[in-house]
């Protein structure tokens, strides 16, 4: 249940930058790591706001860390880059500042939220051919993208090779600090060894698509959002999480979509993507390191050893 504390001061800070809002349309998504998201309509009487027209539905970002912010400047040029070469709506940033992002709403709606006890919500059939055709040409569309254009705007860059090497550094650097199975480790240390996994390309990647950041209408994509994690970098790491929660022949209709307008594959994609998610839980034990916070700490261990995080 959300607080009132929390609702005031949203509204507080966004009254700060300008913004009079509603407070009966405002809505809170706390899927997040890094940013709690707010979405909320401008009010009629503050038409005359340098940031606002009346009745404007408003996305305000609000980082929970002060090291959320580290990559903004390199998001906002992403997004600049972008989004006239995409199809699908990409934020438009209005204001960036030290405590808040905010940019107007986009066309369509969240294929997943929480609700307000943290449950998901699911607002979309994920294994609709729809929605796995339509994923595959905006993938297309972004993969097609000059790397050097990416590079330019300030983001990481690695080449293939890079690539697996920054895996092998960030498996032993969380296996230095947390307690990970044998099986695990096994598991990991097959993958990086075996060359029929990786790609030989890289491409510009957005890092984290999933059914939250994806908006939609009648189960086809119409924005996408947070680019905190754009890259040039794996082409897989896109359709991970797709190919985890989608029938086979689901799959199959994504990865049709995005040969047929013009997208790169390898026979192993699907089975490197499998991968990417059993190596999963590295990425939040590099985010607990990072974040420094106890709780996070105890949490990444869970699924990188459940015997030790029982105790």
């Amino acid at each position: 249940m959300r607080s009132p504390d929390l609702t005031t001061s949203l509204l507080d800070l966004a009254a700060t930058h300008g913004f009079d809002l509603d407070p009966s349309t405002l809505s809170i998504n706390e899927m997040g790591l890094d940013f709690r998201v707010a979405l909320a309509t401008t009010a009629s009487s503050s038409a005359t706001s340098p940031n606002e027209a009346a009745g404007e539905r408003w996305v305000l970002r609000i980082p929970r860390r002060p090291d959320a912010l580290k990559r903004a400047a390199v998001e906002s040029r992403v997004l600049d880059l972008i989004g006239p070469q995409l199809s699908v709506a990409v934020p438009q940033w209005r204001v960036q500042a030290t405590d808040l992002i905010a940019y107007p709403a986009l066309p369509g709606e969240p294929g997943l939220t929480l609700d307000r006890d943290g449950a998901p919500v699911w607002h979309l059939d994920v294994s609709s051919e729809r929605y796995a055709r339509s994923l595959g040409a905006f993938l297309a569309e972004l993969h097609a993208i000059d790397p050097a254009e990416a590079a330019a705007a300030g983001v990481e860059v690695l080449n293939p090779d890079e690539v697996r090497t920054q895996w092998a550094q960030d498996i032993a650097r969380v296996g230095a600090e947390f307690e990970v199975s044998p099986a695990l480790q096994d598991r990991w240390s097959a993958w990086l060894a075996e060359d029929s996994f990786w790609p030989a390309f890289s491409v510009v990647t957005h890092g984290e698509v999933y059914p939250a950041h994806t908006l939609v209408v009648d189960e086809e994509i119409t924005a996408v959002l947070d680019w905190t994690t754009a890259s040039v970098g794996d082409p897989a790491k896109d359709f991970a999480i797709h190919h985890a929660v989608v029938p086979p022949e689901v799959f199959a209709a994504t990865l049709d979509e995005y040969v047929r307008r013009g997208g790169r594959t390898w026979p192993r994609l699907g089975d490197h993507g499998a991968e990417i998610m059993a190596a999963g839980p590295v990425a939040y034990g590099l985010f607990a390191l990072q974040s420094g916070v106890t709780e996070h700490r105890q949490a990444a261990q869970a699924p990188l050893n459940p015997e030790v995080a029982a105790g």
